[in-house]
C-alpha cells in the first residue's frame, strides 16, 4: 500500500507542459497570464485578473498552500498558467485538484488535458479519488471536466475568500487496478 504522505510538490514534465512547485518570485510571471478578464469571466470571482484581488484572493494562498504550481508551455519556456492540490484526505484516499487557469492562447487544445492528467497520475499514487470543485456557471471548465472523464456528482456551497458561492463537484476515480491497492 502507497504511504499516506502524498508528494505534494513534484515537478511533473509531460510532452507540451512542464509543472513545477509555485514559488513567490513567480509572481509576475503569473499574473502576467492570469490577466486577461475572459479567462475569469465564468468564475465565482470574475475581477480575479485585477493585480490586488488576483494577489490576496488567489497568490497568496497558493504560495500558502504549499502545494500550487507553475504550468509552462516545453516549447517556449512561458508561463502559462496555474493549478494545485487541495483538500488532501488521507483516510478516505481523496484530494481535489484545482485552482487551475490557463492563458486563452492555450485552451482548446491538449494543454489542459495533459496538466490535468500528469496530476491524476500523480495523484493516483496515494488518492483513490480526486475532485474537481467547479463554480456552476463556469460551463467552460466543466466541459473541460467532462472532456477527461470526471462525473458531475452533486452542486453545493463552498466558501472562497470567506464567500459563500455554489460549486459543482465532479469526481475522477483512480483506475481500479491503483484502487485495489488499498
Amino acid at each position: 500500500m502507497s504511504s499516506p504522505d502524498f508528494d505534494l510538490r513534484p515537478t511533473l514534465t509531460g510532452k507540451l507542459l512542464t509543472v513545477r512547485p509555485l514559488a513567490p518570485s513567480d509572481f509576475e510571471a503569473v499574473y502576467a497570464a492570469a490577466a486577461d478578464p475572459l479567462l475569469w469571466e465564468q468564475h465565482p470571482e470574475p475581477t480575479r485578473y485585477q493585480r490586488d484581488v488576483f494577489e490576496k484572493n488567489f497568490f497568496a494562498g497558493a504560495v500558502a498552500c504549499q502545494s500550487a504550481f507553475v504550468v509552462t508551455d516545453r516549447s517556449s519556456g512561458a508561463v502559462i498558467g496555474s493549478s494545485r492540490y487541495y483538500d488532501w484526505e488521507p483516510s478516505t484516499r481523496e484530494v481535489a485538484i484545482g485552482y487551475t487557469f490557463l492563458a486563452r492562447s492555450h485552451w482548446g487544445g491538449a494543454y489542459n488535458g495533459e496538466l490535468k492528467r500528469m496530476m491524476l497520475d500523480h495523484a493516483f499514487r496515494w488518492a483513490n479519488t480526486a475532485w474537481l470543485h467547479i463554480g456552476v456557471e463556469n460551463w467552460r471548465s466543466r466541459k473541460a471536466a467532462e472532456k477527461i472523464g470526471a462525473r458531475h456528482v452533486r452542486d453545493a456551497i463552498k466558501v472562497l475568500n470567506g464567500i459563500e458561492y455554489l460549486y459543482s463537484f465532479y469526481r475522477i476515480d483512480a483506475p481500479e487496478s491503483l484502487a485495489a491497492r488499498g
